[in-house]
């Protein structure tokens, strides 16, 4: 490989990590002959996987690896936990070359319920379906014992190995062990727990590993307020105690189920122009594949269309066979032997809420992989979700927003800045010193200045913005109104931003009376009026500290009697500040303003 053909791979991979959500997942690296050659995991996709392009990277494997990879795609799920079984199920189905250290063929535990007569429950990393029904895995062995541990605490179930029969339980053939005297078994191999109360116990730990606790707590309480009615105390006492420590169990992971197996996923995300379809593929419990495909509209094609054309597609390009499907929504195709789910809760829902993350995830990577290739495009994006946001008649390509500065009216001063195609258009931005008001009125100071800059540009017949924000309430909106509308007949809209009680920024107002506009604080768009909002602040506050510190300046220098106006603009403007003025030696003085003034100012810094 050539060092520009190097560089041109290097560049394609970083445009791709560039891309890469802020969210956990699995990621997979391909060679040259697209085969996957590593699969790794991580609690953010975007920083682990940039951190093999670093220039600091060190390590010689990993620059081996990075040499090899031509393309990478990934997966992304909703926990990092989530993310290690899935890197778990995706090593073991590809064998990856770079993954030595995941080869050793070790799996995650599972907890078994036996279909014996008396069942067990019990870890284990053998899964044979012969034996009993599996769940989990578990990838955090804390939180597997954890959920066993609750489950002996609340049911007792046994431990014991000996194959127990009903006949062999009939004809007391088994006698109780240690765990009977000590509490952790109620005797069902002699009888001192009914079958039928065994098997109810089993059957609520089932659920437990389930996840569907609900009816196992509304039965609890239900038996402890029964108890308590009794006036059995400590009976509806131990039962509040299972209660509470059933209500803290969290779930398994989500990821990963034994009781799903070989089912496809399908879920379609769409706009006005493209539909995005994701596959995800269930075998033996795992996910072991997962893919999205885009189209392209042309002829208004309703989702439901779409998903068919999807489905037929990744069935036929992965070489499906599943016999279940699960869908968001019922599609009017059918195939021979294939049953369609369309799930409301319980884990394959969940696997449904996966593959929708994972179609949505797609969606914004194309949408910004175009943005960075084109950022018209984004820019063109927010105006017109400004434009809809608002009902504007047109996009807002020129936005402006003024800001007032003073302290108690002294060097009262206002800005404007101009956002062009919702970027700053600084060339534009204007400055004002307030003159028809006396003292601290932000209301009159904002009527001034709008009137000026409006008055201005149709004596100049100059373009009018699209949109007019005013920094600030109804009160401020109410005051441009007035100026706008009122005095100068225009049809500009005006919207303002409002604070809350912390002086942060939390709504966009529009209308007459004005109407909160819903927008997320965490929305681009909302990020852009914010910053529309910061940049007039600075500009404001900047202007007016220069003037108040220039102020300060020609003060300090009106204290020198035999110095004038001119001879201190001279002295500014040469040496810039007071303080220079006052270092500056007597022989650079005198270079300036000459000897006779000179010596008047060196003498009132340093006397005589």
């Amino acid at each position: 490989m050539t060092k520009e053909e190097n560089e041109k791979r290097l560049n394609y991979l970083k445009g791709i990590v560039s891309r890469l959500p802020d969210k956990p997942g699995s990621y997979q690296f391909y060679d040259a002959n697209h085969t996957i050659i590593y699969v790794g995991k991580a609690k953010n996709l975007k920083n682990r996987v940039s951190s093999y392009f670093h220039t600091e990277v060190d390590r010689f494997k990993t620059k081996v690896l990075v040499s090899k990879i031509e393309d990478i795609s990934y997966t992304v799920v909703n926990t990092e936990e989530d993310a290690l079984l899935l890197e778990n199920s995706l090593i073991k189905k590809y064998n990856p070359r770079y993954n030595v250290l995941l080869k050793d063929g070790k799996t995650y535990p599972s907890i078994c319920v036996t279909n014996e007569f008396l069942p067990r429950i019990f870890k284990t990393r053998t899964i044979n379906k012969k034996w009993g029904t599996y769940y989990g895995p578990y990838s955090h062995i804390g939180s597997m014992y954890a959920v066993l541990d609750l489950i002996k605490e609340l049911y007792h179930p046994r431990t014991c190995h000996t194959p127990m029969t009903r006949e062999g339980v009939e004809e007391g053939k088994y006698k109780v062990c240690l765990d009977y005297h000590i509490k952790r078994c109620a005797g069902p191999c002699m009888k001192k727990q009914s079958w039928e109360d065994y098997q109810k116990n089993i059957m609520q730990a089932r659920e437990i590993l389930k996840g569907n606790t609900r009816q196992i707590l509304r039965e609890l309480k239900a038996e402890m307020l029964q108890l308590a009615e009794e006036l059995r105390f400590e009976e509806a006492e131990e039962v509040k105690r299972k209660y509470l420590a059933l209500e803290g169990f969290v779930t398994r992971s989500e990821v990963v189920s034994h009781t799903i197996d070989n089912v496809d996923v399908f879920s379609i995300t769409s706009d006005e122009k493209m539909a995005y379809i994701n596959f995800i593929h269930v075998s033996n419990g795992s996910i072991n594949q997962s893919f999205t495909i885009e189209y392209k509209k042309k002829l208004n094609e309703t989702d439901e269309e779409l998903l068919q054309l999807g489905i037929v597609e990744l069935r036929e390009r992965f070489k499906s066979q599943s016999k279940e499907i699960i869908v968001p929504e019922m599609v009017d195709v059918e195939l021979e032997g294939v049953t369609f789910t369309v799930p409301q809760r319980g884990d394959k829902k969940t696997l449904l809420d996966l593959s929708v993350m994972n179609g949505k995830q797609y969606k914004f990577d194309r949408l910004k992989q175009a943005e960075k290739l084109n950022p018209e495009q984004k820019q063109t994006r927010l105006m017109k979700e400004l434009q809809e946001k608002l009902h504007l008649p047109k996009m807002p390509y020129q936005i402006e927003c003024f800001d007032n500065s003073n302290i108690s009216g002294s060097d009262a001063v206002a800005a404007c800045v101009v956002f062009k195609a919702m970027k700053p258009s600084k060339k534009d931005y204007k400055r004002y010193n307030i003159k028809t008001v006396v003292g601290p009125d932000d209301y009159a100071s904002m009527k001034e200045v709008v009137h000026r800059r409006y008055t201005r540009l149709l004596e100049e017949e100059q373009p009018l913005p699209d949109l007019i924000v005013a920094d600030g309430g109804k009160g401020q909106m109410e005051v441009i109104r007035e100026v706008i509308q009122d005095e100068l007949n225009l049809d500009i809209p005006i919207a303002g931003l409002a604070k809350d009680d912390r002086h942060r920024t939390n709504e966009l107002l529009y209308g007459f009376p004005p109407m909160s506009i819903q927008l997320k604080t965490d929305s681009e768009l909302f990020y852009v009026l914010t910053r529309l909002q910061d940049e007039v602040h600075r500009f404001a506050i900047t202007f007016h500290r220069e003037k108040r510190s220039k102020h300060a300046l020609h003060s300090e220098l009106e204290e020198i009697k035999g110095i004038g106006p001119k001879t201190r603009d001279e002295l500014l403007n040469k040496l810039k500040s007071v303080k220079k003025i006052s270092q500056a030696s007597e022989e650079e003085l005198t270079a300036i303003v000459g000897q006779a003034k000179a010596k008047i100012i060196y003498t009132h810094f340093y006397g005589e």
